[in-house]
Order: C-alpha cells, then sequence, then structure tokens
C-alpha cells in the first residue's frame, strides 16, 4: 500500500509500506477513504513532537470501510462504513472510566504519533469497538472526517472548557481550522459577542461566514487589544479561546481577558510562554488546558445528522490521496493559497 511517512523534521514521502495486520483481537483494518491533514501534522514536521519518530505514517483522522476484524470486535464488521477517532481508548482503564480517552493507558493520541496512522490506504484501529463510530445514513462524508479530531477538539478543548454562558462575550483568537471549530460549536450557548481575531483578512472573512458578530485584525497587537475593548465598553471579553499555539496570541488572551474570566489554551503550543501572573492574580482568571477526549463526538454525530453542524463548510480543497504532497504544500502555505481543511479522498476505497 502507499502512505505518507515521516523521515525526521521537514521530511516526508509518499511510498510503499507494507500493508497493516491484525496484532490484537481488539484490532481492526480499515480501508481508509477520506483523510485529512491537522496542524498537529505540521508540528510534527517542524519536529515539535518527540514521541513521532522516523518511519511513522502520520494521519489521526478519517473515515473508511472495515477490512478486517480480530476476534474480540463485536460492533463491527468487513464492509462496515466508520469514523476513525483521533483518540484511540481501550475503555477499560480507570482514566477511560473518568472520560480522558486522551489518557487511555494503552491508547490516547497514538494514531500518526506512537503507531502508524490514516494519512495510508489502509490502517490499524485498535480496540476497534471504543474507537470507531458507525457511519449514520443520509450524512455527506466530508462533513464526518471534520468529526474525527476538529469538530470534538474545537468544542471540547476551547468551548467547554472556557465554560461559555448566554450573553457571554467570546474571543477566538486565531481563525484556523480549530479556532472556527470553536466558534461554530461556541453559539450552541448563545454568547452575546464572538470576536475573532486573526492577522489573516481572508480567515477572518470565513469566520464572519462562520457566525463571528466581530472580526479583528491582530497584525498589531496593541491595536487589537484596544479594539477589543473599544467592542467591550472597555471590560473585556468573558472567554478567551486561544488556538493559535504561539507566545503572541497568548499573551493577547491576557491582555483582553476580563476580571473573572477564562483562557482557554485550545492551539498547541511548542514552547514556553510568559505568563503575567503579577497582573492576573488579583482578577480571578482562569487558564485551562485539555487534550481532546473525543467524548463529545456522539453529540456532534446528531447535531450534523440533524443538519444542526454543516462542517464540510470548513473544506476549501480536494485532492486525491495520491496527491497528498500536493495537498499538504496547501495546507503549509494557507495564507497563499486560502486553505481551511484540505480533504484526501482515496478513489479506489469508495
Amino acid at each position: 500500500m502507499k502512505a505518507l511517512v515521516y523521515h525526521g523534521p521537514g521530511q516526508k514521502t509518499w511510498e510503499e509500506k507494507p500493508k497493516p495486520q491484525l496484532l490484537e483481537p481488539t484490532d481492526a483494518i480499515v480501508r481508509v477513504h477520506k483523510t485529512t491533514i491537522c496542524g498537529t501534522d505540521l508540528h510534527i514536521l517542524k519536529g515539535d513532537v518527540p514521541t513521532v519518530t522516523p518511519g511513522r505514517t502520520l494521519g489521526h483522522e478519517g473515515i473508511g470501510i472495515v477490512d478486517e476484524v480480530g476476534s474480540a470486535v463485536a460492533n463491527f464488521r468487513p464492509g462496515d462504513k466508520a469514523l476513525i477517532s483521533c483518540i484511540t481508548s481501550c475503555g477499560r482503564c480507570a482514566p477511560c472510566k473518568e472520560g480522558m480517552y486522551s489518557h487511555c493507558i494503552n491508547g490516547g493520541w497514538i494514531l500518526g504519533n506512537q503507531i502508524d496512522g490514516t494519512q495510508a490506504e489502509y490502517v490499524r484501529i485498535p480496540y476497534a469497538d471504543t474507537s470507531l463510530y458507525h457511519l449514520p445514513k443520509g450524512v455527506g462524508e466530508d462533513a464526518l472526517v471534520m468529526l474525527s479530531d476538529i469538530l470534538p477538539t474545537g468544542y471540547e478543548c476551547g468551548v467547554l472548557k472556557a465554560q461559555i454562558q448566554p450573553g457571554d462575550t467570546v474571543a477566538v483568537v486565531g481563525s484556523g481550522p480549530v479556532g472556527l471549530a470553536a466558534l461554530i460549536t461556541a453559539q450552541f450557548y448563545a454568547p452575546g459577542q464572538l470576536i475573532v481575531l486573526d492577522v489573516d483578512d481572508k480567515r477572518l472573512e470565513f469566520a464572519r461566514k462562520f457566525g463571528a458578530t466581530h472580526t479583528v485584525n491582530s497584525g498589531d497587537g496593541e491595536t487589537a487589544v484596544a479594539k477589543v475593548m473599544e467592542l467591550t465598553e472597555g471590560a473585556g471579553v468573558d472567554a478567551a479561546i486561544e488556538a493559535v499555539g504561539i507566545p503572541a496570541t497568548f499573551e493577547l488572551c491576557q491582555s483582553i481577558i476580563a476580571p473573572g474570566g477564562t483562557i482557554a489554551v485550545l492551539g498547541v503550543h511548542g514552547s514556553s510562554v510568559p505568563l503575567h501572573l503579577e497582573r492576573l492574580w488579583a482578577f480571578n482568571i482562569a487558564i485551562t488546558t485539555r487534550l481532546v477526549d473525543t467524548v463529545t463526538t456522539p453529540l456532534l454525530l446528531k447535531t450534523v445528522v440533524s443538519g444542526r453542524l454543516k462542517p464540510e463548510e470548513l473544506i476549501t480543497h480536494r485532492f486525491r490521496l495520491n496527491d497528498i504532497l500536493q495537498a499538504y504544500d496547501t495546507f503549509a502555505n494557507a495564507g497563499r493559497e486560502g486553505a481551511l481543511k484540505v480533504l484526501m479522498t482515496h478513489e479506489a476505497a469508495g
């Protein structure tokens, strides 16, 4: 089979690899039909994720058709169409029983990290019964791919951790795909204002399309802070969702948060950031972090089935799986290409 293989920082190839085999009775082999690229994959290629070693097949999102199942798999059979969760969970260990699937003792985020991932023609899925979801009928597959990672990540790590309440003023700093996922799902809670900040005016246009009440270009940090304060009549925002993962955006969140507010860290940070406790300590500010657990995937599936969410609108570019290197170039140069999510389809799996 063909797979996208990491060979160290800045190095990747689309090459032949052996088709994965069942290793445990709880495994399934899935023939990948659609997959996509995550910002975390770009962090891996920069060398920010040391657990990913050369030779690893990348990717942790996708849908496909079950090809083989182990003897202990009860809920899936060959031929079933399945959504692949970015988080692998055994469902039995102590963290899983607490709903912290990302900290599963034998799983967590391992696809495209510690084991071979989904940017390939086939992928092995451990603990298939609790790491796959049946595809609902009558829903476009493009929408369902967005439920592997980006929608639950934006919702759980951003919206839920920010504890948004009806009428709140919310800022989403960063209008890339995961920031827009937070923007979309924040609307479940009827905030009064949804302010989106980004340095890219094209992405701010997307933010307005997806429900932002106000957008602010944050290229000049001081000007951006002043604009947010103007929009909030000097109060600041009740919740700030940091969706980029660089020191400048975390500092921006600290500058616009209101007393009693929450800063939810959604972006993947590859370096340390300044924490201004000298200013925050007296203002009852909460700072939250979280890995996605995908506990909300069933809920989000229902909202997609009902038509309440249309996550396929986040897809701006489509490629054949064999053109994945071109897809990576497009995604890595999102500003130049106007890209949000790029989707790759393996036509032979349809």
